[in-house]
């Protein structure tokens, strides 16, 4: 049995992912290399995802070779293996503890792209890029339930429905004695986002500019929790491959983004 030591698929884990991996292709020629086992095909993504430490590196830790690594890391992706990954993550949260619906806390932090933008790479990614995430209001499972990556040149207001929108689990709706707030910064506090909430059945819940803030309403007001989100992005952070994008093309930072976040909710599962 292997524990969980934080590069290696522990058990459990790997009884979630491995239904979802693909079957195994045919050589064209019937003559092949012996293939690396799955598991440890995996235990070296996770190893670069944990640590981020270069592809070129895993030769050096006996595991398999780089290029193996990024052809299988590539052939799982096309898969749709790390975005599934993750919807079951939240799916199987959902079924046992119930999702809390009662707010959720958009937030998009920037972070270093430097091998972003170019001509071959037409996303406006630049050399920075932004995070776009929404967090519930459960005190256990504070992980993000939609995510969007884009160029930090981006504003937040136009990625407002496309994070909603890449929320894999069918939301409750609301209802009067149950109702449902969206909790922004000024970055969002405009009225698209706010038409976006009365459409979803959100009570938008954004800041006021410090102009139309009295000093004695500003002592009087309670604090926002979306601090929740600026809190995980802290957390998501350890994974030190999603910290600064070293990886060129987008689908493969945002397969490593849903690896990361199936992780992080099949562990809250597990600490129920």
């Amino acid at each position: 049995m292997k524990k969980d030591d934080s590069w290696r698929v522990p058990d459990e884990l790997w009884r979630r992912i491995e239904p979802l991996l693909p079957a195994r292709p045919e050589h064209p020629l019937g003559c092949h290399n012996q293939r690396v086992p799955d598991r440890q095909a995996l235990d070296g993504i996770l190893l670069v995802l944990r640590t981020g430490m270069q592809r070129g590196a895993l030769k050096a830790t006996g595991l398999y070779h780089p290029s193996s690594a990024y052809r299988r890391f590539r052939e799982w992706l096309a898969a749709g293996v790390f975005r599934e990954f993750w919807r079951q993550g939240l799916m199987a949260y959902d079924d046992l503890a119930r999702i809390d619906w009662r707010w959720l806390a958009f937030d998009g932090p920037q972070g270093k792209a430097p091998l972003g933008g170019g001509k071959n790479r037409p996303q406006p990614h630049g050399q920075s890029e932004a995070r776009h995430q929404a967090e519930p209001a459960d005190r256990i499972a504070r992980r993000p339930l939609g995510l969007v990556v884009t160029g930090a040149n981006t504003n937040d207001l136009k990625l407002a429905r496309s994070t909603l929108e890449s929320i894999p689990v069918r939301r409750t709706l609301p209802s009067r004695s149950r109702r449902q707030a969206l909790c922004v910064d000024l970055g969002y506090a405009f009225r698209l986002v706010r038409e976006l909430a009365q459409e979803y059945g959100f009570t938008l819940r954004a800041p006021r500019r410090r102009s139309q803030v009295s000093s004695k309403c500003a002592r009087r007001r309670r604090p926002s929790p979306r601090w929740v989100v600026e809190r995980t992005h802290s957390w998501l952070n350890r994974f030190r491959r999603l910290l600064v994008r070293w990886e060129k093309l987008e689908d493969t930072y945002i397969a490593m983004l849903h690896f990361a976040l199936g992780i992080t909710w099949f562990h809250s599962l597990l600490s129920r």
